[in-house]
């Protein structure tokens, strides 16, 4: 699915929509997965959506201009939940058969979980499907812009345990970054941000977005640290 590039989205998110890839990186292991596996059942479908807010002027001084009040909106996972427990993750979840398409069901979803108030929210960008085998969805980001930001909240403690605002400029400080692999080989981006650490398939989102966008500061892709040791730093488990 494609939509049109709002004329007034803001310059420093526009290249967000094609987050770059490589035969390495998260996003592209994740389609190539979807493609080589034998799926014994339709995948059910998911979409979340990656919402940006922040000036709408672009700091001429930061990498990918990137004003300094940039933020992305975040979910942590209740730890009682049966799969993802704890995990950082974008507002979302799978889609209702009444839902008119993925931008419809990343708005419901973030709405649900969030309290957000979807009139303030402009939808700029709808990326491919990502596959993700643990839970077998289909997953559709939806890429927004938070046009007129409002107060989020936890609204159901069974499912989420957090909701919060990440500042871009602390998500993508050099020192917050490094990649996490799993005993199983499993490996992804990592960021350690406000007592929590982003991994797998948000933080490979994340780090596609940032590597298209521009925004990226260098930072130290050989650090490579135990996903289970990188978790229980932050109190978090598998």
């Amino acid at each position: 699915m494609t939509i049109e590039m709002p004329p007034d989205i803001p310059s420093w998110l526009t290249r967000s929509a094609e987050p770059a890839t490589d035969s390495a990186d998260t996003l592209t292991r994740a389609r190539a997965l979807r493609r080589a596996m034998t799926v014994t059942s339709t995948p059910r479908q998911a979409a979340v959506l990656v919402l940006f807010g922040g000036s709408p002027e672009p700091a001429p001084d930061a990498p990918g201009g990137v004003p300094a009040d940039a933020e992305v909106l975040l979910t942590q996972r209740a730890s009682t939940m049966r799969q993802h427990r704890g995990q950082v993750a974008f507002p979302g979840g799978a889609v209702d058969p009444e839902d008119a398409g993925p931008i419809d069901t990343a708005l419901r979803e973030a709405c649900e979980e969030t309290g957000l108030d979807r009139s303030g929210v402009e939808p700029f960008a709808v990326l491919p499907k990502l596959f993700v085998p643990v839970s077998r969805f289909d997953v559709t980001p939806v890429l927004a812009y938070w046009r007129t930001p409002g107060a989020v909240r936890v609204v159901d403690e069974s499912e989420t345990e957090r909701v919060v605002r990440i500042p871009l400029a602390q998500l993508l400080d050099p020192a917050n970054r490094f990649v996490v692999r799993s005993h199983l080989g499993y490996q992804s981006p990592a960021f350690q941000v406000d007592e929590m650490l982003v991994w797998g398939l948000t933080a490979g989102i994340l780090a596609g977005i940032s590597k298209a966008s521009g925004w990226d500061r260098e930072w130290d892709h050989e650090d490579v640290r135990d996903l289970e040791t990188a978790l229980a730093a932050v109190g978090m488990t598998l």
